[in-house]
């Protein structure tokens, strides 16, 4: 068999009172507001009444504490998946707005198609896919959900929707625990929903380019 729905779940408000750019840096865990939205986004998966049969998450502190509510909700475990991981990027530990006054930094920002600061956009779509792929033909049905990223879910929806990877990161349609919804159909993906049920208001969402 395989799964009948899949879910790109993003990760909670972070508690980053640097507000910094985090990327891939340890000790990053949710805010008690991220906690909130986190529940807020595992009770809408609920609230759709079809059943879970797995969990995957990315190895971060954010996203296995974004997993948690869905692990007690739907009475699982959930499987670290490095491949749904947030991309690497060469600004991590600095805040973004100094970013781009430093001329050091200037050559990291010549190719943003690329983009140049970072993961491949490609390599991105290539292991999400994969991952994606994998937890579908994996599923004895139900739907499967997975907990990512900001950059990696949209480049993602970017991919199957058929559109440019390059993007304002400014302009992403991916808020915190909001959930992005796909089934595949034959050997294609299909976005089916994306819903917000987390409040986020006056969130801090800087910590990823």
């Amino acid at each position: 068999m395989s799964a009948d729905r899949l879910h790109l779940v993003r990760h909670g408000e972070v508690d980053n009172p640097g507000r910094v750019l985090y990327g891939r840096l340890p000790g990053f865990g949710l805010s008690s507001d991220g906690r909130r939205m986190a529940r807020q986004a595992a009770e809408y998966v609920q609230s759709l009444d079809r059943p879970v049969s797995a969990l995957v998450v990315s190895p971060l502190q954010r996203t296995r504490e974004s997993a948690e509510p869905f692990a007690e909700l739907f009475t699982m475990e959930p499987v670290i998946d490095e491949r749904v991981i947030e991309p690497t990027n060469v600004f991590e530990g600095r805040r973004m707005g100094r970013v781009f006054y430093n001329p050091l930094n200037w050559r990291h920002l010549t190719r943003p198609a690329l983009p140049s600061w970072g993961e491949a956009y490609e390599s991105i779509v290539s292991r999400m896919r994969a991952a994606m792929d994998d937890a579908w033909d994996a599923a004895d049905g139900g739907d499967v959900v997975i907990v990512s990223h900001q950059l990696p879910i949209w480049i993602s929806h970017l991919s199957i929707a058929g559109g440019a990877l390059r993007h304002d990161p400014r302009r992403r349609r991916c808020a915190l625990s909001s959930v992005t919804s796909f089934e595949r159909r034959g050997d294609r993906w299909v976005e089916v929903d994306y819903a917000e049920p987390a409040s986020t208001a006056g969130a801090v969402d800087v910590g990823a380019v």
